[in-house]
Parts: structure tokens; C-alpha cells; sequence
């Protein structure tokens, strides 16, 4: 194992966060099975062992899987089906998730086996364990889940257990025996059960959902602070943001996301009775707190949804260790998840047809007071003009990949699996849609950063003075038209992205 003098995650079944998901995935917190966890493992296969002992039937353990469930097994070949149940499956094509969606895809699954119902033995998740402590991580294509489980993506990762196919370890790609050899692992043999507890869950689905949720909480608050430097710069009408105004009518969210950015005005000039330039200003700046109140409502219930795929026995069948009984389940189906995560695009792309709008109407004269197109005064230039082509181009991809993947249900062997979720591009999806809100939000900081060079408000609200110091030392003056592209790119980077703006802004309001 990689020397860490971090303590390790223990895995209990229960209890596993998005936040804990992230030190795991991004960082090198070690991961461990908690004694409690391995005792209820082995309750879980005593009872697989006993159904074994007894000739009894139970679905892909003695049967066949699918539209064969009717096909018995013959008892010497039960083994050997749980390798072919994995090598059978791991049919993934496309890109390749990232190694971090991977490591949280092995991280849910060992919690899911820790709560016993998988009826898998501990070696199983004693094996993923190891992957992850020792950074061996398995070549997952990421198309071929429909989200009845993720069993296509998911095989791909018992693949490399068993030594078969490809990992990465160290950056290098190789053979999956090469890259556990590397790392002084064996391959895993599988017993019955085995192979159908590692692929027939939705954790794929779920850790993508993890990595994407904490990502958009941080860049909600980005947006925020974004939007707050935007008022600066415009010069705007607080008072859709009262404290009054948003107790009229609390819809969810709205609250809180008006007193956040009321926080990061205080103390600045903007907060002063009849600072405002106009009396009732452009949507994009009077329905702030609406909008992205409606993306924190839906972050929420993203959250809520996850909670059960992260902590839960997604297994068909199940394992009920104390009935001593192996049933057959749909827990495997995660529609509340791409539901959930449908909600959240949609509210990635409310908030950054926003973040555009406001953009645009920073550089109209009329509107502001300032030199058209923010270009410097006395010049005939584009200013930021060109930049809402930009701004346009983002918003016009976010918005189309918020499309429901919720809705689309197919029908896949013999018509027995006749519904679909498509939880795993409901959630995967979320990271191309952050990676742009990200550049978009970058590019509202850059307009916003210069109307405030322009309009000259003193003082500047203590959380958007911090926001506009962290742009300065990223943005060079802007004299005379220039590629600006390389700005927006650097600010989504290393304000952004590295977490710099927030930690400014945070430590300027003393938050933690």
C-alpha cells in the first residue's frame, strides 16, 4: 500500500457520504473493512453456503440469469458461471471513465458488500479493497449501462479481479495480471455468487453521482459569488434579494441562496440605500437567488436519492442474514437517482442560460452607464463583445445535455428486463455539464471583473473584493482588444477549479 499517514475510511455498510466518496476518489485517504462489516459478509454467505449445501433454488446462483432465470444449473458448474457471468458481460464500450469515477465505483461497491446482502464472500470486497489502496484501477469503458443495474460497466471491474483485461497503475496501461502483479496482488477466484454480487448493482451510477454532487455544490457557490461581482459591476438593485422579499415567497432554496449573496455584498457601497442605477432591473439579475435556489433544491434531492444507492443492498437477490433467506428484488433499478439527477442538469442549465444573459447585459451601454461592450473608453473596439459568442456556445451545450435520460424505457432480454433508467447517463453526463458551467461561470467573472474596473464602486462587498482581487492577479488590464480565451481558461483553472475563489471569498466572510 501507498505510505499515507492518513487514517483509513472504514466501510461499514452505512454511513458513506459524497464527501468521504471524494477523499477517496481524488486523494489518498486508505480504505478498510470494518470487522463488523466482514462479520456480516460471512453471516451473508453462511446463508448462500447453506442454500448450496440444500439444493436449493435461487435466482443466478442455481439458475441462470435473464430470460434463462427457468435454465437450473448442474451444481459442478456453479463456479465456473459465476466467472462467465463476469467475462460474459464486460461488453462496455466508448471513453473511458476516469480513474477517480473508478476508484469511487470500486469504493460504493465494497460498501454495498459490506452490508452483507450480496451474499459475496469477503474476499470479494477484500479484493476491491486492495485495488484501491494500492491505486490499481481497472479500463472501464462507460457506455453500457441502461441503469437496471450497471452489470455491462461493472464487469469490467470484476474483469481486472480476476486478471483479465486492463488496468492502470502508476499512469502506465496494462495487461490487468501485469498491473496486480505490479502491485504484489493475485487474481480473484470466484466462488458462486460472486461474479453476480460484483456486476448487479447501480454503483457505477451512484459514484459518478457522489463525484457530481460535490462538484456542484462548489460551483453553486461559485455562482454566487460570480453573480455577486456581476451586481457590482451593473451596479443593481438589491432589493429582489430582501430578506423580506425572499420570506414573501420561500421557494426552495431561495433563501438561503439571497442571504448568501446579500453576505457577499455587505459592506460595500452596493448595500447603501439608493446605490442602485435602476429601479427594477433585467431578469438575469432580479431572479439570482430563484435560480439558483431551484439548482440547491435540486442538489438536495439528488443527495436524498443517493443516500440508499451509497448505504444500501442493490442486489438481485438479496441476502436477508437473519431470515436466512435468498429473494429476488428490483433494488437493483434506480429511477428516484436519475430523476434526481435529471433535476440537477436541468438546474445546470437555468443557472448558466443566467450566468450568459447576465454577461451580455453588463456590455450594454444603456443599461450600465459604461463604454460599450466594456471596450476601453475612446477606442473602437470589440471589447468583450466577441466573448457572448462564447458565453452562447456554453450555455447552448449545457442546455442540450440536460436532455431527461429518465424517461426512455427499452426492453432488453426476451422482454424480461422491459424497463430502464438510465441512471449511469443521468449521472456520468453531470461532469461534461460542470466541466462548462465552470468555463462559463469563469467568463461571467472576466465581464464582471472588468465593469468594476470601468465603474470604479468603492467600497466593493467584502466576498466580491475578494473575488475581484483573486481575477486581478489572473486577468492582465485590458488595454485594447486581445484573445481572451486564455483569461477564461486560467480563471476556470486556477480560480475555479483549484477551489482558490472559494477559499478567498471564504476566508474574507470568515467561513470555513
Amino acid at each position: 500500500m501507498p505510505s499515507t499517514d492518513l487514517p483509513p475510511l472504514e466501510l461499514t455498510g452505512a454511513g458513506l457520504t459524497p464527501e468521504a466518496i471524494v477523499r477517496v476518489a481524488r486523494g489518498p485517504t486508505p480504505v478498510a473493512l470494518h470487522p463488523d462489516a466482514v462479520a456480516r459478509i460471512e453471516g451473508g454467505r453462511a446463508v448462500v453456503e447453506r442454500y448450496l449445501a440444500e439444493g436449493r433454488e435461487a435466482y443466478g446462483l442455481s439458475t441462470g440469469l435473464g430470460a434463462r432465470v427457468g435454465v437450473r444449473l448442474p451444481e459442478t458448474d456453479l463456479a465456473d458461471f459465476s466467472l462467465q457471468t463476469v467475462r460474459g458481460r464486460a461488453n462496455a464500450v466508448g471513453p473511458r471513465l476516469p480513474a477517480e469515477a473508478v476508484r469511487a465505483t470500486m469504493l460504493v461497491r465494497a460498501n454495498g458488500i459490506a452490508s452483507g446482502g450480496s451474499g459475496a464472500r469477503p474476499a470479494v470486497a477484500e479484493a476491491l479493497v486492495a485495488l484501491l489502496n494500492e491505486r490499481v484501477h481497472p479500463v472501464v469503458p462507460e457506455i453500457g449501462s441502461i441503469g437496471a443495474g450497471d452489470l455491462c460497466v461493472l464487469a469490467h471491474v470484476g474483469l481486472a479481479l480476476l486478471g483479465e483485461g486492463e488496468a492502470e497503475t502508476g499512469g502506465d496501461v496494462l495487461p490487468a495480471h501485469e498491473a496486480l502483479e505490479r502491485a504484489g496482488l493475485v487474481p480473484l477466484a470466484l466462488a458462486p455468487k460472486d461474479g453476480l454480487a460484483l456486476i448487479n448493482a447501480t454503483a457505477a451510477s451512484a459514484a459518478c453521482g457522489a463525484l457530481a454532487l460535490a462538484d456542484a455544490r462548489e460551483l453553486l457557490e461559485a455562482a454566487q459569488v460570480a453573480a455577486a461581482l456581476a451586481f457590482e459591476g451593473f451596479r443593481a438593485n438589491l432589493s429582489p434579494i430582501d430578506a423580506r422579499v425572499a420570506e414573501a415567497r420561500p421557494a426552495p432554496g431561495q433563501v438561503a441562496c439571497a442571504d448568501g449573496l446579500r453576505a457577499l455584498l455587505a459592506g460595500g457601497a452596493l448595500a447603501r440605500p439608493d446605490a442602485a442605477r435602476r429601479l427594477q432591473d433585467p431578469l438575469s439579475f432580479r431572479c439570482v437567488s430563484q435560480v439558483h435556489g431551484s439548482l440547491a433544491a435540486a442538489l438536495d434531492l439528488l443527495a436524498a436519492a443517493l443516500e440508499p444507492e451509497l448505504n444500501g443492498s442493490g442486489d438481485n437477490p438479496l441476502v436477508l442474514v437473519d431470515a436466512a433467506e435468498i429473494l429476488s428484488t428490483g433494488n437493483f433499478h434506480a429511477p428516484a437517482l436519475a430523476l434526481a439527477a435529471d433535476a440537477v442538469a436541468l438546474g445546470l442549465a437555468q443557472v448558466g442560460n443566467l450566468a450568459a444573459a447576465r454577461s451580455a447585459r453588463l456590455l450594454v451601454e444603456s443599461l450600465t452607464g459604461l463604454p460599450a461592450n466594456l471596450a476601453s473608453p475612446g477606442t473602437t473596439g470589440a471589447g468583450l463583445a466577441p466573448l457572448l459568442k462564447v458565453a452562447d456556445a456554453l450555455a447552448a451545450e449545457i442546455v442540450h445535455a440536460a436532455a431527461s435520460t429518465c424517461i426512455g424505457g427499452r426492453a432488453a432480454s426476451d422482454a424480461v428486463e422491459d424497463d430502464s433508467t438510465g441512471s449511469l447517463l443521468a449521472t456520468r453526463r453531470l461532469a461534461g455539464m460542470l466541466e462548462r458551467l465552470r468555463l462559463l461561470l469563469a467568463l461571467q467573472l472576466v465581464v464582471a471583473w472588468r465593469a468594476v474596473e470601468l465603474a470604479r464602486p468603492e467600497p466593493l462587498g467584502r466576498g466580491t473584493a475578494a473575488a475581484h482581487a483573486v481575477v486581478s492577479d489572473l486577468v492582465a488590464a485590458l488595454d485594447a482588444d486581445r484573445p481572451l480565451g486564455a483569461d477564461v481558461e486560467r480563471v476556470a483553472a486556477e480560480a475555479l477549479a483549484s477551489g482558490r475563489l472559494l477559499a478567498a471569498v471564504r476566508g474574507a466572510l470568515q467561513l470555513n
